[in-house]
């Protein structure tokens, strides 16, 4: 049963980093309907790292160019450069967020959950009903989208606000296309995940957190790193040809129903 909780977890973990449905939001409802929360921190951990091994594999090229870029004055690099100290600044002021209101987000109730999915919903239909095609790439972005980008991504520590969803609407609000709107928000979840990751592991090491049997561990992190790339290699090929209309729909259907469970029960 463990080892099937596992997978479950690490599939939801994988899947919904990267889709615009909010990981920390479908984790939190497994956990209070299935009662699901039997692994702790130090598994929280481990799926973060398989999450950004996703990113990491997916995205080798890019994340290789950008960083023998950052220092580099070569005028053939300027694109790579400008793209990674973007991504720089769009993580300061999601550090900062998450620092400050981490534990206020995590401990929010269910029905915040459920307002926060309407939420990313409500967010979601209103970029793809406003937004503006007018930049071809994510490195003409300036700074003060970059921020406005990397305080979108700090909101979606909020369980049921989702990450990738946040940073998409804002890139696609700034003039992005859906597809270089998500490339640059799979980008910026590299460092944030690597944050986060750190966070929760200096968090078990001082806390003297029990870790996951073995096999528990590898079956979730394989689960999150494969279903984490799938989902990134399936949302960028989905995003060519479709709009985030049916991830609107569907997290406001999903927190509509949390909403209606919270207020009855």
């Amino acid at each position: 049963m463990q080892i099937l909780q596992a997978i479950v977890l690490g599939v939801v973990q994988g899947v919904a980093e990267f889709l615009p449905i909010s990981s920390s939001g479908h984790l939190r409802l497994i956990e209070e309907g299935l009662g699901w929360d039997a692994f702790g921190l130090a598994f929280d951990t481990m799926l973060h790292v398989a999450t950004l091994l996703a990113v990491i594999v997916y995205f080798r090229k890019d994340l290789f160019n950008m960083i023998r870029s950052a220092f580099s004055k070569d005028p053939d690099r300027a694109h790579d450069r400008k793209l990674a100290w973007l991504v720089v600044v769009a993580t300061i002021p999601t550090g900062m967020i998450g620092l400050i209101g981490n534990d206020w987000f995590e401990g929010a109730s269910m029905l915040m959950v459920g307002v926060a999915f309407l939420f990313t919903s409500a967010f979601l239909s209103l970029t793809e009903s406003l937004s503006r095609r007018s930049l071809h790439d994510a490195e003409q972005l300036r700074i003060p989208g970059a921020l406005g980008i990397g305080i979108a991504q700090g909101i979606a520590v909020m369980p049921g606000v989702s990450r990738a969803g946040a940073t998409m609407a804002a890139g696609m609000s700034l003039g992005l296309d859906r597809e270089q709107a998500a490339r640059f928000s799979f980008l910026l979840s590299g460092p944030i995940i690597l944050l986060a990751g750190a966070k929760q592991g200096l968090d078990v090491v001082l806390g003297s957190e029990p870790m996951p049997g073995l096999t528990v561990a590898i079956f979730g992190v394989m689960a999150a790193s494969l279903t984490g790339y799938a989902a990134i290699a399936g949302l960028m090929a989905y995003l060519r040809r479709h709009s985030m209309w049916a991830f609107a729909a569907y997290t406001g259907i999903l927190g509509s129903a949390v909403v209606l469970w919270q207020v009855i029960a």
